[in-house]
């Protein structure tokens, strides 16, 4: 490969006023107007090329071209147009004459080179042009990505500006491979992401598209890939056409289409491409499909037509913003090919909008007579829907422009007509691409003309949907999208499909309460849809994940809303709640009444033999214990979680303290019945108080120092269910909690064990029968509570432990005074010193 410096001492050589040239002559029609400074032009008038192949016996032939576009040759009366207007302004370039050379380029790479080489390079005479047409300043080039790529790869180390009307390729924007690569249409960057948010807009997520096996199709869909995938979007398949590619490749195509199952495709194709796909469509009868278009062939005139409708109706795509120039029209309707009858391009016009041709060398048979008149409700003169035609316009102002500053050293919107540079050495070498890049200005409509780092204009695009009305196929602008340093914004308006808007979809949205599933092997849009598990939610449709709730939240049956769990305690409103109320209240009774009766027959033996004194005091501890289960139903709060657990263990301690007294009393009795002993002495009334009182202040401690360190305090508990809070009372401290329980037990294993002792001593009334009784009793429901207690979920936790406190106390209370309640009310024969001492 020559080194780039050679290359480009050779290209500087060959753009001089010389007669030396680049490719040789150039033997292709071509746009002239001779200029001080030149600027090119290269539009696909015509837009396929006819291949031949070379036998390398002699130079080869030029380019043969067939397929004449009306549209684009309107591209270059709209560049001319704009050259004129630039020569009248007194303003824009003063006293400097702008010139044009456009040619052809059959929308060919190959060809859209060579003439690119010509016009840089600067050739010979020819039959359309002066003896030697200096090299362009500028180039106006090209409509295809292809084209544009070759174009600009090329002649970007030579300093030569490229500014497109028509290419969209994202790939052009890399400055490093196109440093002086312009363009006035957005970057299918930007149309990849307007066309993502209509899609998304429709919530559609299974669709094909079809490329055309170019740079323009290739980059366009696979950038539109790029962007739907991250909305979860699944591209079914890709189909790939080409103007010149053989039937049975269309067919292929077409039966990829018939066998698919999605109802909306994007065509990333230009018009040229797309067209002889398009005909074996409608021919083959296809529809029902919502087809998503590019710019390059939503607004084209061929295909526009009631019978492609069939088919294509509804068709939507984005299109660069439209405008209406003005005298446009007058201009484009003084095209005449009997003034100027070399002028490249016009017999061909002539023929598609006269329907005639003009005639040739005095032959008039079978051609036009020369009194044909233009049509003007042409779609040719119709100026009111400029797209392409709005962006050649921007391109020549924005080079003129750049040229305008180059040559004045200020920007156009400073009057001045002094230069200070020769025009004379005006040449791509001079910085015009440097100017390019800080060209902006309002136009004529009052845009902002623009380039950004890349080369590209700020991007806004109409919406564009087919519509039928009196028989033709109209462009209806439904929306608008623009985006602007990342962030994006659309504006939708009202669609008109064929019918309503169709469903495209693998899987249908999942319902409220289920997730998407990946199903194995299948793209991400298939999916099956599974039921949130419990404790998780799915309020909107398509979910992919379910959401846990909150924690005090559970899900509801159909798992779409989050509801608070129940909140469970020991109430007094439900059925275990009264009925340990109603017994706690018995043993209460049942506690006042035996006082009641102890103090009523205080006097009687068997009152007086039972010490009276500590039995009043335990009866009272009774009562306190059958009170104190009170204190555990109800909602926990602060003050009852401390009362409960301190209550239960100072009136238990309390009333155990009062039992261990009667142990000792009753002990102390028996003993003192033999002789010379004064045991008996020695547990009087005062020391019966002391060790009732001693033993009970000991637990007192224990709990204040518990409820000073660690209280106990109402805690929400979600472990024992998973729709359930369960309130309770935590304990605190277990150390404290276990000290209160150890302490109680330690008293009744102390009383257990000196009633045990003396349960033969001889007498007829042995109460520590009864206290022995009374202590297994005790001893038994507290060891057996320990287990039910730590196994008890929620309420049942505290029912069991009031259990214990309610069967404790009863069998204290039974066991110890139901034998003299029932001898005092029932046997009162019983009831006399003989009996009660045992001598009968």
């Amino acid at each position: 490969m020559p080194d780039i410096s050679i290359l480009f001492l050779l290209f500087h050589c060959v753009s001089a006023y010389s007669n030396c040239r680049l490719l040789g002559p150039l033997h292709v029609p071509s746009l002239f107007r001779e200029g001080e400074i030149m600027i090119g032009g290269i539009f696909p008038v015509y837009n396929k090329e006819i291949l031949s192949t070379s036998t390398f016996n002699s130079r080869p032939a030029g380019a043969k071209c067939a397929g004449f576009d009306l549209r684009a040759f309107r591209w270059t009366q709209v560049m001319i147009f704009a050259i004129e207007e630039v020569n009248r302004d007194p303003h824009l370039l003063p006293n400097v004459t702008v010139g044009y050379r456009i040619l052809n380029s059959c929308a060919s790479p190959g060809t859209a080179l060579r003439a690119a080489l010509a016009l840089a390079g600067g050739v010979e005479r020819t039959d359309y042009s002066p003896a030697c047409v200096p090299a362009v300043s500028a180039l106006i080039a090209e409509s295809g990505s292809s084209q544009s790529l070759a174009v600009a790869g090329t002649l970007g180390p030579f300093q030569v500006p490229v500014v497109s009307y028509f290419s969209t390729c994202a790939c052009l924007s890399d400055r490093v491979k196109f440093p002086t690569f312009f363009r006035t249409i957005p970057s299918d960057y930007f149309q990849a992401k307007a066309l993502a948010a209509l899609v998304k807009r429709f919530n559609w997520r299974w669709i094909g598209a079809i490329q055309s096996d170019n740079d323009y199709g290739r980059n366009g869909v696979s950038a539109f890939i790029q962007e739907v995938e991250k909305l979860g979007i699944c591209v079914v398949f890709v189909g790939t056409v080409l103007r010149t590619y053989p039937m049975d490749k269309i067919l292929s195509v077409v039966d990829m289409i018939k066998q698919s199952t999605v109802k909306v495709i994007l065509a990333f194709v230009p018009e040229g491409d797309f067209h002889p796909l398009m005909l074996e469509i409608v021919k083959q009868n296809i529809s029902g499909i919502q087809w998503i278009a590019s710019e390059a062939w939503i607004t084209a005139a061929r295909p526009s037509t009631p019978e492609m409708y069939q088919s294509f109706g509804g068709a939507l795509g984005f299109v660069v913003h439209k405008r209406a120039i003005p005298k446009l029209k007058p201009f484009l309707t003084e095209i005449n090919p009997y003034a100027n009858p070399e002028a490249a391009f016009v017999k061909e016009f002539w023929g598609v909008v006269t329907g005639c041709s003009p005639p040739v060398n005095g032959e008039t048979k079978g051609f036009c007579t020369g009194n044909e008149t233009l049509h003007n409700s042409h779609v040719f003169f119709d100026v009111t829907q400029l797209r392409v035609s709005y962006n050649v316009y921007n391109a020549v102002y924005a080079v003129a422009h750049a040229l305008h500053k180059m040559l004045f050293c200020q920007p156009a919107s400073q009057e001045t007509n002094n230069m200070c540079k020769n025009v004379t050495n005006v040449s791509p070498n001079l910085k015009v691409t440097e100017n390019l890049k800080k060209v902006k200005f309002q136009n004529m409509f009052g845009d902002s003309v623009f380039f950004d780092a890349s080369g590209n204009p700020p991007p806004f695009y109409d919406l564009i949907n087919w519509q039928m009305s009196e028989g033709k196929v109209h462009h209806a602008t439904v929306g608008h999208y623009t985006s602007a340093e990342g962030d994006s914004d659309y504006d939708f308006y009202e669609f008109f499909f064929i019918t309503k808007a169709p469903k495209s979809v693998c899987s249908t949205d999942c319902r409220l309460g289920t997730r998407k599933a990946q199903i194995k092997g299948k793209p991400i849009c298939c999916f099956d849809c599974i039921p949130c598990t419990e404790g998780t939610i799915a309020n909107t449709t398509g979910a992919i994940d379910c959401t846990p709730c909150p924690k005090e939240y559970w899900s509801n049956v159909f798992k779409d809303q989050c509801v608070p769990k129940i909140v469970e305690y020991l109430s007094y409103h439900e059925a275990m709640g009264i009925s340990l109320t109603v017994v706690s209240l018995m043993g209460t009774a049942l506690s006042l009444s035996t006082i009641l009766i102890y103090l009523l027959y205080r006097d009687t033996p068997v009152i007086k033999a039972s010490n009276c004194e500590l039995s009043c005091f335990l009866l009272f501890s009774l009562f306190l214990c059958f009170l104190c289960p009170l204190t555990f139903i109800g909602k926990p709060t602060v003050w009852t979680c401390m009362l409960r657990h301190s209550a239960f263990g100072e009136t238990f301690a309390f009333c155990i303290s009062c039992v261990l007294g009667r142990t000792i009393v009753v002990v102390a009795a028996f003993k003192a019945t033999f002789p010379r002993d004064s045991a008996a002495g020695k547990f009087g009334h005062a020391k019966q108080r002391i060790i009732v009182c001693s033993c009970t202040l000991v637990q007192i401690l224990i709990c204040a120092a518990w409820l000073k360190i660690s209280p106990p305090f109402p805690d929400k508990v979600f472990t024992y269910s998973s729709t359930k809070i369960v309130l309770e009372c935590n304990t605190g401290s277990s150390a404290a909690f276990c000290a209160v329980l150890g302490y109680i037990g330690l008293l009744a294993v102390i009383c257990l064990v000196l009633a045990f002792l003396a349960r033969k001593l001889p007498d007829n009334f042995n109460e520590a029968k009864f206290i022995t009784f009374s202590m297994v009793i005790f001893c038994a429901v507290w060891i057996a509570f320990i287990p039910a207690y730590v196994s008890s979920p929620g309420k049942f936790n505290v029912a069991v432990e009031i259990f214990a406190i309610l069967s404790s106390a009863f069998g204290l209370l039974i066991s110890i005074f139901a034998p003299k309640c029932y001898i005092i009310l029932f046997k009162p024969d019983k009831n006399t010193k003989r009996h009660v001492m045992g001598k009968m």
